[in-house]
């Protein structure tokens, strides 16, 4: 069974930044200060109105491509995290997939998973590497979660920022790839939820229903992770065959906002020096947020340090599994 490593990360940003200054002047029962102490975000990205989900998978993919001096050519799968693409169909990975120039004996495929979707991502491809059916795996997530809110929706607006991110997985890298725990709870799904759009409630015709646009259950969500997140830490470190989060030297959770995950760091016991943030400027971009975390803090990583992730969210769902560097 072939080893599967991640061999490059890249990130990208939209240039709009939506500031808390700016969210405070129409929201003016706010203020900047309580903005950011609650979420610890300061600034978040917002897609052009003309930029979509493909847009900025192309420009993160091409990004990668340069600063890695990787070819096209050698790309032989293409896997896209969204819940945010350009159609129902066809495929935004097969859309990618031409404007890249990768070539058409490559397989594309989309996902649809959320905050989760980087470390589900990360398992196919890793599941495609040991059955000998792909090498070099081009894993994309993009999200223009801006489009799914209300201009209204102060909360949201607040939390949420657009971003896409591509990794390369393949049988060599700096990063081996681990063992998973995977998890579902759709009871759940009604907490964290865009109702109308597709088949069973199509969008409205006045566009004034809020059930167009995307709707959160803040306190449900909150509750399911501090359930959720422990119990998924302890089963990843098992299946590691770790003893203890004391193991690993890094934790890198999915970036909901600052609140909740120093709740989780001090309920697990972390250390604040080994977990691992960045969303003060970029806000919770959904599948994006362990890839970025992952890039900013790269030349932190040392020979044989080990590192965890956890995605957890709209599904629900949830994911984790422990990186080693090389």
């Amino acid at each position: 069974m072939s080893k599967a490593y991640i061999k490059a990360i890249s990130y990208y940003l939209p240039e709009r930044v939506l500031s808390n200054e700016e969210l405070v002047e129409q929201f003016p029962e706010w203020t900047v200060e309580k903005v950011a102490k609650k979420i610890g975000i300061a600034n978040r990205h917002v897609a052009g109105k003309d930029e979509f989900t493909s847009d900025m998978a192309v420009k993160v993919s091409e990004k990668l491509f340069e600063e890695y001096s990787i070819l096209p050519q050698e790309i032989d799968f293409v896997i896209l995290c969204t819940q945010s693409p350009d159609y129902f169909l066809p495929t935004t990975a097969c859309m990618v997939q031409d404007r890249l120039g990768i070539p058409t004996t490559a397989g594309a495929l989309d996902f649809n998973q959320g905050c989760s979707g980087y470390v589900y991502g990360l398992a196919m491809a890793k599941g495609f590497i040991s059955a000998g059916i792909a090498k070099n795996i081009l894993l994309i997530t993009s999200e223009v979660y801006s489009k799914h809110l209300h201009s209204t929706d102060k909360g949201n607006r607040t939390i949420f920022g657009d971003a896409a991110s591509a990794s390369i997985v393949s049988t060599d890298g700096f990063a081996a790839i681990g063992n998973f725990e995977l998890g579902s709870d759709g009871s759940g799904f009604e907490n964290l939820i865009v109702k109308n759009g597709a088949m069973k409630t199509p969008k409205s015709t006045s566009g004034d229903d809020m059930d167009d646009y995307l709707f959160m259950n803040g306190s449900g969500v909150f509750n399911f992770t501090i359930d959720a997140v422990p119990p998924l830490v302890e089963s990843t470190l098992s299946k590691n065959e770790l003893a203890s989060v004391d193991d690993i030297d890094w934790v890198v959770f999915h970036q909901a906002n600052s609140f909740m995950l120093n709740h989780l760091r001090k309920k697990i016991g972390i250390d604040q020096e080994r977990f691992l943030m960045h969303m003060e400027n970029c806000g919770n971009t959904v599948s994006s947020t362990i890839p970025i975390v992952l890039k900013e803090h790269i030349d932190s990583f040392k020979s044989g340090d080990k590192s965890l992730l956890a995605g957890f969210g709209v599904g629900y769902s949830w994911g984790g599994t422990v990186l080693t560097f090389k």
